[in-house]
């Protein structure tokens, strides 16, 4: 036992936790004795590179070779509850359990199949063990070659795990099972979400709300509710606005001249920061920032709370709501500002307009069709978009709003989940913290509710 091991905890060779026999840890088939030619539709899966992650399976890439070819491959078959492990980065020597959404598989050549003496060690301790920072730097560190890493069998056969006894092992894994629960059903939350908000800004920018505060019936079955437009059928109360009426003010900083950043000033917004989900990164430490007196100089490039920001090079069209907290901060040349109207406009529902999947295609077609995707600012402002009534985008501002927010309570807590797991994963699979005190915890709480 090396120095560094933790009482309780022993060092294992990975070729010491496989079952007994000839067969339990086993590399894919010579490229020679499986070929694409002999993949099929259906039939026996395979266990691919791709199917691999870092403690998960990854089911999307599927394919199949018949019960026939499984005789003579035999030797390389895989069932659930076996371990896979993959030769090849992205990282080496990751590793998954095989999942029941087969009842056989064969591993592929640049893949592993370990079967474990399930009598001394549990599947899902070993396979958080062998991907731990423990047993992924000596893996690494055995690997070969610079631009594809990889590692044999014989080699990993060699790299060392820490495990305890069973029964510990065993209770690891229950808590951490625990734990990849909640996140799992978080995810699943936060997926709902998306799905339901997508529907609905689908309905509140097509639909719209009502006097009684309803969605609007579809034009199939109201068509009196609706008129025509240059943007088709749109609600009689709308207008299809160009985005210049919208606007109080837009401007593109043309370049930087010699600008020295500062340790501390006013922030500065880059194309980078500007997410996808139409916010703004909310991580202090990625703004860099000017003095105020280099500021001053570009008034133009001040933002206000509410304002919008567009990338307008490299990805074209992602848009952000400038938050309080960034109130005076400025752009940069690949950001474009965009000033609501702030006596006829909502910024929540222009933000929610302008990400629109109506409001992308149509950015897209006014971009210039040349090499390099680019949009001219009155190509941009010339874009007509179905406009409501004031009283109305601020009703459908503030219920995309809602869900916005309870998509962000979901993320802060999925965030917390997986800091508490990376943390936990650290202290358990190393011995720094032991595992009976956490279940005595959990017993109580369990009592005590």
């Amino acid at each position: 036992m090396s120095e560094t091991t933790p009482p309780s905890f022993s060092q294992y060779q990975l070729a010491e936790l496989a079952a007994p026999g000839s067969d339990t840890f086993v590399d894919g088939p010579f490229g020679s004795s499986l070929k694409s030619h002999e993949y099929v539709d259906a039939g026996v899966r395979l266990i691919q590179l791709q199917n691999i992650g870092e403690g998960v399976w990854r089911d999307e890439n599927k394919k199949f070779i018949t019960a026939r070819k499984l005789k003579t491959l035999e030797r390389h078959r895989a069932i659930p509850g076996d371990i896979a492990i993959a030769k090849m980065a992205d990282p080496v020597a990751r590793a998954c359990l095989v999942p029941p959404v087969a009842e056989q598989f064969v591993v592929v050549a640049d893949c592993i199949r370990l079967r474990l003496d399930e009598a001394r060690f549990d599947p899902g301790f070993v396979v958080r063990a062998i991907n731990s920072p423990y047993t992924r730097r000596e893996a690494e560190k055995k690997a070969i070659g610079s631009t594809r890493v990889r590692i044999n069998l014989s080699v990993l056969k060699t790299v060392a795990c820490l495990a305890p006894g069973l029964p510990e092992q065993q209770a690891i894994s229950r808590i951490l099972d625990t734990l990849d629960t909640a996140i799992h059903e978080t995810e699943v939350i936060i997926a709902k979400l998306k799905a339901v908000k997508q529907g609905l800004l689908h309905d509140l920018l097509t639909r719209g709300i009502d006097a009684n505060g309803e969605l609007r019936s579809p034009q199939a079955e109201a068509p009196h509710l609706y008129k025509e437009s240059p943007l088709g059928r749109i609600p009689k109360e709308w207008d299809a606005t160009p985005l210049r009426n919208l606007l109080s003010d837009t401007y593109r900083y043309p370049s930087y001249y010699g600008i020295n950043y500062v340790e501390d000033g006013v922030s500065e917004i880059r194309g980078e920061l500007v997410r996808s989900d139409g916010t703004l990164s909310d991580s202090t430490v990625e703004y860099r920032h000017i003095s105020e007196k280099t500021a001053s100089r570009f008034p133009r490039v001040r933002l206000c709370s509410d304002d919008v920001v567009m990338t307008v090079r490299g990805t074209i069209g992602k848009f952000a709501l400038v938050p309080g907290w960034l109130e005076g901060s400025v752009i940069t040349a690949n950001l474009l500002k965009l000033s609501p109207n702030r006596t006829a406009v909502e910024p929540a529902w222009l933000m929610h307009m302008l990400l629109s999947s109506a409001f992308q295609e149509r950015l897209d077609a006014a971009c210039s069709a040349t090499t390099i995707k680019t949009i001219q600012v009155p190509a941009l402002l010339d874009i007509r978009t179905a406009t409501p009534l004031r009283s109305e985008q601020k009703e459908i501002g503030a219920r995309l709003s809602a869900i916005d927010r309870r998509i962000s309570l979901e993320l802060v807590e999925l965030e917390k989940l997986k800091i508490n797991k990376s943390g936990l994963m650290h202290d358990l699979l190393t011995g720094r913290v032991r595992v009976t005190p956490l279940l005595a915890e959990a017993e109580q709480h369990e009592r005590s509710t």
